[in-house]
């Protein structure tokens, strides 16, 4: 064998390896630079036309304010005690006032919200949790307190019930839940209609 001869497995080996990989430089193509040319020229172009004496539809005229909701109420202003409900009791009671049968009960309808103004509002000042009849059906289950809420808050949402949907019950006021705030100090919900029984018989 001559001394620079390899052998015929080394030759193949060679032949079956790849070429060096190159880097090339690749252009942009120009269907993908004349959308970046036109994509830049409109950002360019609406900001110009969108500033204060622009077009209104080219841009979000909302203020600050606008963005930020509704002002809080002033002291002594009414409040929305539709609005309040929306927020606080909908999600159960159901925006028609109908509750979900055999779930929640209805507030449209309901002896206990027609009624005596007090027992309401330490239903919900206090909550109530047990079982108890509404409007000739029977409930198991438990309405939380809502003593979080102000007394005016509280007064806007019976006053609310009680004069909404078909019901036609004289509206409360903050001083009613200030008092049955003091007078019930709670710790635990009502026991079920019959405790609210008992609270009316004790009036």
């Amino acid at each position: 064998m001559e001394p620079n001869s390899q052998p015929p497995q080394a030759h193949l080996a060679q032949e079956r390896e790849n070429a060096e990989p190159e880097e090339r430089m690749r252009p942009m193509p120009l269907t993908a630079a004349a959308v970046v040319v036109v994509m830049v020229l409109f950002g360019v172009l609406y900001l110009f036309l969108s500033d204060p004496v622009g077009t209104a539809q080219l841009g979000d005229r909302r203020t600050l304010a606008d963005l930020s909701g509704p002002a809080p109420a002033a002291p002594g202003a009414a409040l929305d005690g539709k609005a309040l409900f929306a927020a606080q009791c909908a999600a159960c009671h159901q925006a028609t006032g109908k509750g979900l049968p055999g779930v929640f009960p209805p507030l449209d309808g309901s002896e206990w919200v027609q009624g005596d103004a007090r027992v309401l509002a330490n239903i919900l000042l206090h909550g109530v949790e047990g079982p108890i009849e509404v409007a000739g059906n029977s409930y198991q289950g438990a309405m939380p307190s809502f003593a979080q809420l102000g007394d005016a808050e509280l007064a806007a949402i019976a006053s609310y019930v009680r004069g909404g949907w078909s019901n036609q019950a004289a509206p409360t006021d903050a001083a009613l839940f200030a008092k049955e705030r003091q007078a019930h100090a709670r710790d635990k919900p009502f026991e079920g209609g019959a405790a609210l029984k008992a609270l009316a018989a004790g009036s």
